[in-house]
């Protein structure tokens, strides 16, 4: 099941086990069903599967961060803007960098706002974010963090 999704473990962040359990899991088994296939406790199947999403999830922060660094237009959206106000923010600094945003300044507000999550309460930021564009026009948004 592994070998034809292409997980490669000497490639991944995941553990082969951890990757095995996230698969069966796609594929609709129960933890209770996973434990009993793998030969060990539910428990331990739901310790596995919780360090797998974890890992998932950093290593997609850890992406992002890295397309964060070499995205040629980064704008600083402070706490407290107007969700309406970014687009222009962004079409600013695009235009400054020599870049073409794909997108019209309602995709654009929506691409912030799913991206942003809880971040943005109706058209409030509440959390600063950064958005970056990529030199193709591709949009990434990220909360910021305090260093």
């Amino acid at each position: 099941m592994l070998g034809q999704a292409g997980f490669d473990a000497d490639a991944n962040v995941l553990t082969r086990r951890q990757a095995e359990v996230l698969a069966l899991r796609e594929h609709g088994l129960r933890q209770a069903d996973i434990a009993d296939r793998l030969g060990t406790s539910r428990a331990n199947v739901s310790s596995v599967e919780a360090s797998a999403r974890e890992n998932v999830e950093k290593a997609r922060e850890t992406v992002s961060f890295a397309d964060a660094l070499s995205a040629p237009v980064r704008v600083r959206v402070e706490d407290g803007t107007d969700l309406y106000d970014v687009p222009d923010l962004v079409y600013e600094a695009c235009d400054e960098a020599g870049v073409k945003v794909g997108y019209a300044a309602p995709e654009l507000m929506k691409i912030v706002s799913d991206a942003a999550g809880d971040a943005i309460h109706g058209r409030e930021v509440r959390a600063e974010l950064l958005v970056g564009v990529t030199s193709d026009g591709q949009v990434r948004v990220r909360r910021a963090y305090e260093e």
